[in-house]
């Protein structure tokens, strides 16, 4: 067997977890390590995650990979890409520092500075600058919120930063910013590809001078400096490219090779995409960016707010009598509510769960969404409850999927990969509500720094064809086709869901404004 001689390190820093891989030419992960990152919730509305702790936890990560793999291998790591979530607020002094907390994507707070930019823009003009629907999550009225409430850190910002940028910046010593994530943040005229002068005029800020010049996903932004080198254990020189976000590291890691294929990377929140040889249009809800995949010239990628987490919210808040049960008993409490799901029928009694948990980005792009039960009887069961939640995100990303399908794509099949993934009953669920078959990847080649090695690997020749080195890393665990009864009781079910939030909208909009003002 020939001796590899190419490895790849691939990053990714996720909502709830960082984690790593060092990948050889042949595919094999010879090393892996992760580390939880800590949400903190200063407020009604607020999210925010600590920068220094990302370091740190890298840092950990890194030195853990670089024990398990040997020096051996370690010197002959050729790059490295971290993607990460986005998007992100994190303001840094001309040193690097970080000034505060990072407001991630599920911040909301600054919902009143979004309704003030859009309103004096305009909505058509802002959609036609940013090529997309306008929202909480992105950074213009992040910039606004913290210029207006924390102006004494404002004025010793030299950068605003996205996570994979601040790590980028500790291993190499450089500001940096990806084109990818620059796209998403709703700074950007997509016309130009240039950061939108009209947007920073009505915030009050030179974007030119506050955000980095935008660099392509694979260039190379710099070296592992001697300091970064020596506290994590990596070789100094590696070249680090600008990397992007988790959602096209995802999309890279899924395998998708060709059109009609659809991916969702299923974590805290899913990042779902579908291939397209057309373009849409910048004013529906769901819009393409270009993609780097052979044959497949633009995808769709639709964020939604909560899947994973809404699951995770089910338990912490509303499910002690399962956790207490699966502790006795000594089960993993998602076994166990895998196990609970299929007791109850297809429909969940008529039971529907809307997992608006902290508003909803794709298709429906605002703040004010909540989660719901609706349905509720006597006669519910405990199974009910939890079949309802795993159906609800399952309607969610139906109805990101429909609106896709309804903007020109096409999918015939869905690839999965994440934690999402392990749970055979959600799969299940979604592969009757989508009525196509998942394909489950493997859990080592389904991961997203899987995508961001690949990625590096294309850019530096050890992977000379993406589209051959992704169908020969990244396997496909087992596929699982739709079960008819539950496929014909969910296009019987799925109007309702979609209509009854509609009715619902404007009453959820008016009943935040009043509960922001008691």
């Amino acid at each position: 067997m020939a001796k590899v001689e190419n490895y790849l390190l691939g990053m990714d820093c996720g909502t709830t977890n960082i984690k790593a891989i060092i990948l050889g030419e042949d595919g094999t992960v010879v090393a892996e390590a992760s580390r939880p990152s800590k949400f903190m919730n200063p407020g009604p509305n607020m999210q925010e995650q600590d920068a220094n702790e990302w370091w740190s936890n890298t840092v950990e990560i890194f030195r853990s990979l670089t024990e398990q793999a040997g020096h051996d291998i370690v010197k002959r790591i050729r790059g490295i890409s971290v993607s990460s979530h986005t998007v992100t607020m994190l303001p840094v002094d001309a040193e690097g520092n970080p000034l505060r907390n990072a407001m991630t994507y599920q911040d909301n707070r600054s919902a009143e500075e979004l309704h003030y930019i859009v309103d004096t823009i305009g909505f058509d003009r802002f959609v036609k600058i940013v090529g997309g629907q306008p929202a909480v999550a992105f950074l213009p009225n992040k910039i606004l919120w913290f210029k207006k409430h924390e102006p004494e850190l404002y004025a010793k910002t030299a950068c605003f930063l996205q996570a994979s940028s601040f790590i980028n910046y500790k291993l190499t010593g450089k500001m940096t910013m990806d084109i990818d994530q620059a796209t998403r943040t709703q700074c950007l005229d997509i016309s130009t590809m240039e950061w939108s002068k009209e947007i920073g005029d009505v915030i009050g800020v030179d974007l030119d001078e506050k955000l980095p010049k935008p660099r392509l996903v694979d260039e190379i932004v710099g070296f592992v400096t001697e300091e970064a080198a020596k506290t994590t254990g990596l070789m100094e020189g590696v070249p680090v490219i600008a990397g992007c976000s988790d959602a096209m590291a995802s999309m890279h890691a899924t395998g998708m090779s060709r059109l009609g294929e659809a991916g969702e990377s299923s974590g805290t929140t899913s990042l779902v995409f579908v291939g397209s040889d057309v373009k849409s249009a910048p004013d529906i809800p769901v819009v393409t960016k270009p993609c780097t995949i052979d044959g497949m010239p633009w995808i769709f990628d639709a964020p939604i707010q909560t899947s994973g987490a809404a699951l995770k919210w089910f338990i912490e808040k509303m499910a002690a009598e399962e956790v207490a049960y699966a502790k006795e008993h000594d089960l993993n409490i998602y076994t166990y509510l895998n196990e609970l799901a299929l007791e109850s029928k297809p429909g969940a009694g008529g039971l529907f769960f809307f997992p608006y948990l902290l508003g909803e980005r794709a298709p429906l792009w605002n703040e004010y969404a909540r989660g719901m039960f609706i349905g509720m009887g006597m006669d519910m069961k405990r199974s009910d409850l939890v079949r309802a939640v795993f159906e609800g995100t399952a309607f969610a990303l139906r109805h990101v999927m429909e609106t896709v399908k309804e903007a020109g794509a096409t999918a015939e099949l869905l690839r999965i990969c994440g934690g999402g993934a392990k749970s055979r009953t959600w799969c299940q669920i979604k592969a009757s509500m989508l009525n196509m078959p998942v394909y489950v990847m493997d859990d080592k080649s389904g991961d997203v720094p899987v995508g961001d090695a690949l990625i590096v690997g294309h850019k530096l020749g050890v992977f000379p064809e993406l589209t051959k080195a992704a169908e020969k890393i990244v396997k496909v665990n087992e596929i699982i086709e739709p079960v008819e009864e539950w496929v014909e009781a969910y296009d019987k079910l799925y109007p309702y869901y979609v209509e009854m939030y509609k009715h619902l909208d404007t009453d959820l909009k008016s009943l935040k404004n009043t509960v922001d003002q008691l």
